[in-house]
């Protein structure tokens, strides 16, 4: 089933969040644009990258008024222990949440159930709590934080004006299309 355009399960969990233990729920982000950062496990090869990359553009996701959690089955002491011994993950300053039972990443639909690992989805979430973007990629595709960043863009461009739309490769400032009977069959 596809989930854009369906509201997140309710959820709550611990995480580990600049040097501190504390606990997530989905009512702490009503109201809220969110990242859901799905990956597999902690102390694994494409993950650091790509957990490393997020947090290179985290002030600009925060600006941007979004909150970013990256989310795996391991528990917040594994968090914690990854955080204090890679260089890489010791710069994230996003809740890492736990979910060793699983729960948040069978509501999102992408929990290898043979593992009991997540696959790499990335879920952007509009303050209604509705999924208005989500990608999946294989086990040895890593994503690029700046893409997401572009498409977390274009969705509050949406949201801000419901008349346009943002077409293919769309950056902040450009050109967007106004849908309409008259542009069918001209672009």
């Amino acid at each position: 089933m596809a989930l854009i355009n369906t509201k997140i399960k309710p959820f709550t969990t611990n995480a580990f969040h600049n040097g501190k233990f504390i606990e997530v729920s989905d009512s702490e982000i009503a109201g809220k644009w969110a990242i859901f950062f799905f990956y597999p496990a902690d102390f694994t090869f494409v993950c650091p990258t790509e957990l490393g990359d997020l947090a290179d553009h985290h002030s600009e996701l925060q600006e941007r008024g979004v909150e970013v959690f990256s989310v795996s089955t391991d528990t917040q002491f594994t968090h914690k222990a990854w955080h204090d011994t890679s260089e890489t993950i010791g710069k994230i300053q996003y809740a890492m949440l736990a979910d060793p039972t699983g729960v948040i990443t069978r509501n999102f639909d992408i929990m290898r159930e043979d593992m009991g690992l997540a696959d790499r989805g990335t879920f952007v979430v509009d303050p209604d709590g509705i999924i208005q973007v989500m990608e999946i990629t294989a086990e040895g595709v890593g994503r690029d934080a700046a893409e997401l960043l572009r498409k977390v863009k274009a969705a509050q461009y949406v949201r801000n004006n419901p008349d346009e739309v943002c077409p293919a490769k769309w950056k902040e400032g450009e050109k967007t299309l106004a849908p309409s009977l008259s542009l069918v069959g001209k672009i």
